[in-house]
């Protein structure tokens, strides 16, 4: 199953790829980055489909989908 692994110094939490997420399973975490916004991360890692919906819509480049160790 697919992974999705942010770099959360880059987020600013314009709540695009929570949008884009057919599962819906991006939220605002409680975690702040350097600059001060809220962060985004996924809620169920076993339920992401790896569609990259997320990654592409984000402007930023925040996101990247990865297999888990045991599917590769």
């Amino acid at each position: 199953m697919p992974r999705p692994v942010f770099n959360t110094e880059k987020c600013k939490a314009c709540e695009m790829c929570i949008q884009a997420c057919p599962k819906k399973l991006l939220e605002l975490s409680d975690s702040y980055n350097k600059k001060g916004y809220c962060t985004v991360r996924c809620n169920d890692d076993d339920a992401c489909i790896g569609c990259m919906l997320c990654a592409r819509m984000c402007p930023d480049a925040v996101i990247e989908i990865y297999p888990m160790a045991n599917s590769l």
